[in-house]
This record gives C-alpha cells, structure tokens and sequence, in this order.
C-alpha cells in the first residue's frame, strides 16, 4: 500500500515536469535581426515588391482587452547593391498587428542619393521595444516577437520578358554590435544631411494591402 500511495504521490510530479519540459522546448525563436533582398524594383513591367511584418504578441502585456500594449519597432534599413544606405525608418507594429511596406512606394521612393534607378539591394531590419530604439537611437532595447516575409521580383529569362512573383521568410540573422553601431550611425547622418531625402514610410496598419 505504502509503494501504491508513493507512486500516486510520484506521478503526477513527474507529469508535470515532463509537460513542463515539453512545454519549453516548443518555444519561439528569439530572433531580432532579419536580413531579406529586393530585385527588379522601379522596373518597367515589374510588379512591385513588399515587406510584410507582423508581431507575434510576444511582448504582450496583462493589461485588459482592448488596451494597445506589446508595440514593437521594426527599424528598417535599405542599402542598394553598392552597400550604400539609401534609406531608414522605424516602424511601429502593435501586438498581433501587421504591416506592409512597398519597396517601390516606400523603401527606395526617397533615396538619399535622390536616385530612382535603385533597383536590387538589401533590407536590414531590426526589432525594439520602444520607439526610441531605433533606427538611430544607440540603446539596448532589442526585444524578439517581430516575423518578417518579403515578396521577389525575378525575370522568367535572362533577358527582357515578364516577371514572376516568389515569397519567402526574411533570414533570421546575427546582429553584432559594430553592425548595429554601423546601421545607427549611417541612418543618423542620413537623418541629419538627407534634408527629408532618405527617410522611408510606413503603411498605417489598417491600411496593408
């Protein structure tokens, strides 16, 4: 009897570490920097490109229903495919919320070169949890919960015809601090000399397309 009642004393405690245990290992990845590319933008006859960004609500809050809590900022960098920064913003994305951003209309329309021509390149984007995180603002306030997907513009041939559309998750990336440091302090002098040049948009979020 003494062996039965330990074993039903026993059992339950390991049901529930091993739930606990499973429960763990399903979690998240804690990413915070993704890296994607664009190609064939501001081309004639090719549709344009976007950036989708949703938070997963993984900086939610207690607060009841209804009270915006968990905002994230989806600091986005452009860098056409010379490595010169084009263009930067900071995007906000609230918990379970979703944001798209053209590349024609919104990522390479205001170029700090004040060219039109930027047509391949790469989009950096960072997450933070307060506004003041990015894309200039040399803080710690990196926070996971942000997943990102951009569209592709690819030629069916090498040579002038038409286009197909392709999608895929932006690559989870490692963001060093020298990199992070280099993204902030390219996007401050932007800020700074660009006179409105070089500064991106952001879709209001009941507005995606």
């Amino acid at each position: 009897m003494k062996q039965l009642v330990f074993f039903m004393l026993v059992m339950p405690t390991i049901a529930l570490t091993l739930g606990s245990a499973a429960f763990a290992q399903n979690v998240g990845d804690n990413s915070i920097y993704f890296v994607t590319y664009f190609s064939n933008a501001n081309t004639a006859g090719a549709p344009d490109e976007v950036v989708r960004i949703i938070n997963d609500g993984d900086q939610a809050t207690t607060d009841v229903e209804g009270v915006e809590n968990g905002t994230l900022w989806a600091s986005l960098y452009v860098l056409d495919d010379s490595q010169e920064m084009e263009e930067c913003c900071s995007c906000a994305v609230t918990a379970d919320g979703l944001t798209s951003e053209s590349v024609n209309q919104e990522l390479t329309a205001s170029t700090f070169s004040a060219r039109t021509e930027v047509s391949r390149g790469v989009i950096k984007i960072i997450s933070s949890s307060v506004q003041a995180g990015g894309p200039t603002n040399f803080t710690n306030a990196l926070a996971p919960g942000l997943r990102v997907w951009a569209t592709h513009i690819q030629r069916l041939t090498s040579e002038a015809g038409g286009f197909y559309v392709s999608e895929s998750r932006a690559a989870d990336a490692n963001l060093g601090s020298t990199e992070k440091g280099d993204l902030e302090t390219v996007c401050m002098w932007i800020n700074a000399l660009g006179s409105g040049w070089g500064v991106c948009s952001c879709t209001p979020q009941d507005q995606d397309f």
